[in-house]
C-alpha cells in the first residue's frame, strides 16, 4: 500500500491528467474529490471563478482515502487555478482536512502563462506544516513535461 496519497479536483481534465502521470510515476493512491457542486459550461466557469475570488467553499462529498489521512508520508494536492487562486473545492478540501496532512505537496494547473505560484502560498494557509514541493503545470506549454519531471525529482528528494 502506498504512502503517498495525490488528491485533486479538476473542472476540465487537466488536473485529473497531471495528477494521474504523477500517482502513476510515484506508484501513489489517487483520489478525485468534489463538492457536489455543478461546475460544467459557461455558467460553471462563472460560478468557479466568482467562488475562487469569494473565497467561498462547501463541504468536500465523498473523499475515502483507503487510510487515515494523517498516516501518508506525503499528501499530493492537485487544483486548477481559478481567477488567480486554488479552486474553492481545493480550499474547502483543506479547510477540512488540511491540519490532518502531515507533508504537502502542491500540483496547480493553470490556462495563462502567468505561473500563480503565490497560490502555494494561499494553500499554505490551510496546512500547518506547509509544503515540500510544488510546481504549476499549463496544458501544451513546451516546458509542461520538463517541470513535472522536476516535480517528481523534489518528491522523491523529500521521500529519500
Amino acid at each position: 500500500m502506498s504512502d503517498i496519497l495525490c488528491v485533486y479536483y479538476s473542472r476540465t481534465g487537466h488536473t485529473k491528467q497531471a495528477m494521474e502521470e504523477i500517482a502513476q510515476a510515484l506508484d501513489a493512491e489517487l483520489a478525485e474529490i468534489s463538492d457536489g457542486m455543478d461546475r460544467s459550461g459557461a455558467l460553471g466557469v462563472l460560478r468557479s471563478g466568482l467562488d475562487a475570488m469569494r473565497r467561498t467553499t462547501r463541504p468536500i462529498k465523498s473523499f475515502q482515502p483507503r487510510r487515515p489521512l494523517e498516516s501518508y508520508r506525503l499528501v499530493i494536492v492537485g487544483s486548477p487555478i481559478w481567477a488567480g487562486r486554488c479552486s474553492s473545492v481545493v480550499r474547502g478540501f483543506l479547510k477540512q482536512y488540511g491540519k490532518m496532512i502531515s507533508n504537502a505537496a502542491y500540483v496547480v494547473t493553470r490556462g495563462s502563462e502567468d505561473r500563480n505560484e503565490d497560490v502555494f502560498d494561499q494553500m499554505d494557509l490551510y496546512t500547518p506544516c506547509g509544503h515540500q514541493a510544488a510546481v504549476s503545470l499549463r496544458k501544451g506549454s513546451v516546458g509542461y513535461a520538463f517541470w513535472e519531471e522536476e516535480f517528481l525529482r523534489q518528491v522523491r528528494e523529500f521521500l529519500k
